[in-house]
């Protein structure tokens, strides 16, 4: 079975596929903002999406082997051997794409517990707007694109204490965040960082207003919130001792594996 080029296409394909399976796989990363905000989809805020990534539950993970087969990806063996009950990496050699899909938790710059996530928003493609926010906000070395994509999510969802779909579930953030030191200091500083990032983009001045209302607003939240023993115990020792992990090792073995459409000329 051949990947479709277009990569917005290519995700609905693999989700409706999944859900005839009785696979509950939800979308994280940009394409996920994509399907989630109206704002990616075209003007200053829009960009190019080349690869797939996805969440699922841990136990369909030994589905999810067959199941991508059968799409016509290739599967990562070594990197699915070693790491397969936690995460899975395939490659549509036809694209030059790749498709990662992480098993109840992800794992990058800090760990997300999604496992009791995935049923949240069921009608969604996407996992809930909080938890694909904090896979961006999570995010140490970020770049442009991440800083955009959380623009997008602002703009587009209010926040409020609830998965409604329609809007960012602030509780919900900040009662992680006030467990976690580690993943407080790193979102604070990023909602920070994004305030003056939307300041200084291209876009009118009532969009600017309303973005940055709402990044203030999730922090007063994250702030206000009575923080656990746990929390203020790490807190003690704040940037004395590393508060984050960088995916160094992780990215060269995703990165090694399909070579680019230039590459291959090249060769």
């Amino acid at each position: 079975m051949t990947q479709l080029q277009d990569p917005v296409k290519e995700a609905e394909r693999v989700i409706e596929h999944a859900s005839r399976q009785n696979i509950d796989l939800k979308l994280i990363g940009g394409l996920a903002v994509y399907f989630r905000c109206p704002s990616a989809r075209s003007g200053q805020l829009s960009r190019h999406y080349v690869d797939l990534d996805f969440v699922c539950s841990r136990s369909q993970g030994a589905k999810l082997k067959d199941f991508f087969i059968s799409l016509g990806y290739k599967p990562r063996e070594v990197f699915n051997a070693l790491q397969g009950d936690r995460r899975l990496i395939y490659n549509d050699l036809n694209n030059s794409r790749r498709v990662d899909i992480f098993l109840d938790v992800f794992e990058m710059c800090h760990k997300l517990d999604f496992s009791k996530r995935l049923s949240v928003d069921r009608d969604s493609y996407t996992i809930p707007i909080a938890d694909l926010l904090l896979t961006k906000l999570q995010i140490i070395e970020y770049n442009a694109k991440d800083m955009n994509d959380m623009a997008c999510i602002f703009l587009d969802h209010d926040i409020s204490d609830t998965d409604d779909g329609n809007h960012v579930n602030g509780g919900y953030i900040s009662e992680i965040c006030a467990e976690q030191w580690g993943l407080y200091k790193t979102v604070t500083t990023n909602l920070s960082n994004l305030k003056a990032h939307v300041s200084a983009m291209n876009v009118d001045t009532g969009s600017k207003k309303l973005v940055i209302d709402r990044i203030d607003k999730l922090t007063g939240l994250i702030e206000s919130r009575p923080k656990s023993l746990k929390w203020k115990m790490r807190a003690r020792v704040g940037e004395k001792v590393k508060w984050y992990e960088l995916p160094e090792m992780d990215k060269e073995v995703v990165d090694s594996g399909v070579m680019t459409t230039k590459q291959k000329t090249e060769n």
